[in-house]
Formats: structure tokens, sequence, C-alpha cells
């Protein structure tokens, strides 16, 4: 059997069986009588037989070539899927995406960001998922995941970090709790008031410890919890003084007192991916959706 046909040979004998002539094919297929009749000509000595005969200035299909014709027409339809669906891969309108950030983060910020690029790729699969910032990192990095999101700064060698969102630490009390009516409040304010932190390891909460350590004031840490919300909820609760992320803490603090802690201790979250590997496409546009709607 000859060489494998190309589809422009699929398309030529396919053309012919609708119009009847090589020269309506060519109108069809946008191309000239000579190349189509090569074309068929092609596809005859790879099949081995005769595919038309002419009978009063038309071309007539054999019935091999009516027996072909079903299969021909599904090949040519699968390579336009196929076509159709590179085109919406490189337009990033198709795929899955897998995204890691602490649930905090999910339920705040990224919410309406992934609401709205949803709206705007509804082909896309989205699947989130909430981890502690170590397997966060180890997610990416291993690309177990696409992208992440990840309070900075980051120093994982196998990640890439970019800047999205900065914000600041605030204090969050209920209504009535007597440092309530301060405008910031500091170390020195919140010597005598239970704090609620959460864990250690988080390099927000390093900085914490240092502005106390610095002015000689004891933390007297009551609670320590691993989410803001939990935070929130305890402190609204008259439980203590909780220092959390203000972006964080605005969507669980309703009931709640909010006041700004000084030291400014700066908050910053930032876009991970694997450094291994470039940036798939569809994930390079959830990219700069999330700088859009978060710059």
């Amino acid at each position: 059997m000859a060489e494998t046909p190309s589809i422009k040979c699929l398309e030529a004998f396919h053309a012919i069986l609708i119009t009847g002539s090589a020269t309506a094919a060519g109108k069809r297929l946008g191309t000239t009588q000579p190349a189509v009749s090569r074309l068929l000509s092609t596809f005859e000595e790879y099949v081995g037989f005769q595919l038309f005969y002419r009978e009063h200035g038309r071309l007539i299909p054999t019935d091999e070539a009516l027996a072909l014709q079903k299969e021909v027409e599904l090949t040519l339809s699968s390579v336009e899927r196929l076509g159709a669906l590179a085109t919406n891969i490189h337009h990033s309108n198709v795929g899955s995406l897998k995204i890691v950030a602490p649930v905090s983060f999910l339920s705040g910020p990224l919410a309406d960001v992934v609401a709205d690029f949803m709206r705007t790729h509804p082909n896309v699969r989205i699947s989130m998922d909430s981890r502690s910032p170590e397997s966060a990192r180890e997610l990416v990095a291993r690309r177990t995941v696409d992208c992440g999101f990840i309070q900075l700064p980051e120093h994982h060698p196998g990640l890439r970090a970019e800047s999205l969102l900065a914000g600041r630490m605030v204090c969050v009390m209920a209504p009535d709790h007597p440092l309530a009516q301060r405008k910031i409040l500091k170390p020195k304010d919140l010597r005598d008031s239970p704090l609620i932190l959460l864990g250690k390891g988080r390099y927000s909460r390093g900085q914490i410890e240092n502005a106390f350590r610095t002015e000689g004031i004891p933390m007297r840490v009551k609670i320590e919890t691993h989410t803001v919300a939990t935070a929130c909820a305890f402190a609204k609760r008259g439980l203590g003084v909780a220092i959390v992320n203000g972006l964080l803490a605005e969507q669980f603090a309703h009931g709640a007192h909010i006041t700004n802690f000084s030291p400014k201790i700066s908050v910053e979250y930032g876009f991970i991916t694997s450094a291994h590997t470039p940036m798939s496409r569809l994930t390079e546009a959830f990219f700069e959706h999330c700088q859009r709607c978060l710059s």
C-alpha cells in the first residue's frame, strides 16, 4: 500500500462526493481542479482501487467509494474537533486547574477571583484544596497541583513566587473590649490582654513575637489556632485579642472590632508555581486574571 494519504486527500475525496466534480470540489476547498485531481489520484493509489467514474460530465462514486464515505467523514470530523480543541487550549478556554491555598484565602480574596474566572472560562474545571504552608509548597514544587497562594517571603528552591496582594496585621476583638476605642494598638497596650495567635512557624508569627520582644513586653498567648476564621471567632466571643492578617480578617470579623497593630507588620501573598517547568497557558491565564483582580 502506498504512503498514508494526507488530510487534504481525504478532503478532496469528500468534496468530490458532495459536489460531483473536481472543479466544484476545488472551489469548495479554495484550490484548483488539477490540485484536486492530483489529491484524488494519490488517495486512489493508497486504497488500490478506482473511486469515481465519469458519467455525463459528472464524477460518480463507485460502491467502494461509498463504503469509505462514512469513515472518511468521521476522520475529518475528528480532525475538526482536534482543531477546535487546540484553539480552545491556545486561548485557555478548556482544561483543568488545580489550586492550593490557605482555607481563609480560598473563602476570602480568592472566592470572587475564581468566580469571575469561571464566568469567562466556563469549560475549565477547577479543583481547590486547602493545605498547610509546608504541604502546599511541596504539592506545587512537585507539580501535583498547578499553582498555589502562600504568604511571602518564599525561599523554597523548587518554587517560583510572584507577589499578588499586600496588607498588614490587625487586632480583632469584641466590640465591648476595653481597647476597642483605640485607633492603634502596640505591644505595651496588649500587656495584660490574652492573645489569640496563629500557630508557630509562620513568618508573621515570628514578626509579632519580635515586636513584643523588642519592647520587652511578655506575650500572654491564650489560644493558638491555624486559621484566621477560628481566631476571629474566639476574639468576637471575648476570649482575647487576635493578631491576624487584615486581608483575611475582614470576612470573619463581622460583629467584632478591628484595630491596626503597631509596629506595622506587612503581610504579602504570592502566586506560586513550580520552578522546574514553565506555566501552562491555562495557569498563566489564571495568574494574569488574579493580577487584574487583586492589584
